[in-house]
């Protein structure tokens, strides 16, 4: 899928914006606080549904507008496809070939973004959901019965978790442990199953970036050599006390180690970025090994932290990867990538193409 067309209305500091975009290489230029990243920022909210930047709709929406609205138009086989997401301070409405959507996931199967940006860093730094998101979007695109469940697993864990608090008959907790059982169990062996597909990628672009070997270790969220029922077992007095299930896929982390050593405690802060990149790019590489010309990837000013030596290690993973480019600079002349199909002008808001 590619991303022909994009409209944007009173999205951050964006009024009304109308880009035909190139297939493979677009390039964003213009000085700080101009609006390159809201940009990036509005391109991930069409594909994921939401911001990389905030959980507040509140703001997004441009100062004095009551709602923003996004529109895509995207292209596959010949065949187009209108995206729309629009928002409030309170709420979105999604939009797929003029259909309501079921749900933000429905966006991805039409355009489905990763971002590096200055917070790549993050996804080691911070806690297992951003990890567990991460894992999942790779999960969701190789492997098609992940969705459904995904969502059997977490609406038996709503359902058993309201079992458990107080006052429910404990009865109605124990009788979603079947279900818990079987969708946590097949969530687990497919998240383990694309990391074992992931993993060498990630070593060959952790090398290329780092030169250090690069490996990753999962918890499935219940104790290693358990199987999930007898975990759910063994924790079962501690839920109906706390009121919440304790073990099971919700719980499940990546870690990424550099040298045999946990990533966060043993590399630095520049390395964490170019480690968070490579997993990233690793990602983007598996999805367009099982379908070709589907990835987008969003970059913001990669030049902004990185020292020369980095920065072009970084930009030959990217150029490598056939996948359509969204790339912000503060100048035109950024070296790496090859020309861009077209360049943008962003300032104060406002983007036009040049040439």
């Amino acid at each position: 899928m590619t991303l022909r067309r994009i409209e944007i209305d009173d999205f951050r500091c964006l009024a009304e914006v109308r880009l035909d975009l190139d297939p493979r290489y677009n390039l964003f230029v213009g000085p700080n606080a101009s609006g390159k990243t809201s940009l990036l920022e509005a391109l991930f909210f069409l594909g994921r549904g939401r911001s990389f930047r905030t959980r507040r709709l509140d703001r997004l929406v441009r100062q004095g507008r009551e709602g923003f609205r996004v529109v895509g138009w995207t292209e596959a086989a010949g065949h187009t496809t209108v995206l729309g997401i629009g928002g409030d301070r309170r709420s979105t409405e999604i939009r797929i070939g003029g259909a309501a959507a079921g749900s933000a996931g429905e966006l991805a199967h039409h355009f489905p973004p990763q971002v590096i940006d200055p917070e790549v860093h993050k996804l080691l730094e911070e806690g297992p959901h951003r990890r567990r998101r991460f894992l999942d979007w790779g999960v969701f695109h190789v492997e098609p019965t992940f969705l459904e469940t995904w969502q059997r697993y977490h609406r038996a864990l709503r359902q058993r978790n309201a079992g458990l608090k107080p006052g429910a008959d404990p009865e109605s907790a124990r009788a979603w442990d079947p279900e818990i059982l079987a969708a946590g169990t097949r969530l687990d062996e497919i998240r383990r199953s694309y990391l074992a597909l992931l993993e060498p990628t990630l070593q060959a672009f952790g090398a290329r970036l780092l030169g250090l070997p690069v490996a990753l270790s999962y918890a499935s969220g219940w104790a290693a050599g358990e199987t999930l029922a007898e975990a759910l077992e063994r924790s079962s007095d501690r839920d109906r006390k706390l009121g919440v299930t304790h073990v099971g896929p919700h719980r499940a982390d990546v870690t990424a180690r550099v040298d045999g050593q946990v990533a966060r405690e043993r590399v630095s802060r520049g390395q964490q970025k170019l480690l968070a990149a490579a997993l990233t790019l690793a990602q983007l590489a598996v999805q367009e090994t099982r379908a070709p010309g589907t990835g987008a990837l969003l970059l913001d000013d990669p030049a902004a932290e990185l020292d020369a030596a980095n920065l072009e290690r970084l930009l030959d993973l990217v150029r490598e990867l056939r996948v359509q480019l969204f790339v912000t600079a503060l100048r035109p002349d950024l070296a790496g990538l090859g020309l861009p199909g077209a360049v943008f002008h962003v300032e104060h808001g406002r983007i036009s193409r040049q040439g």
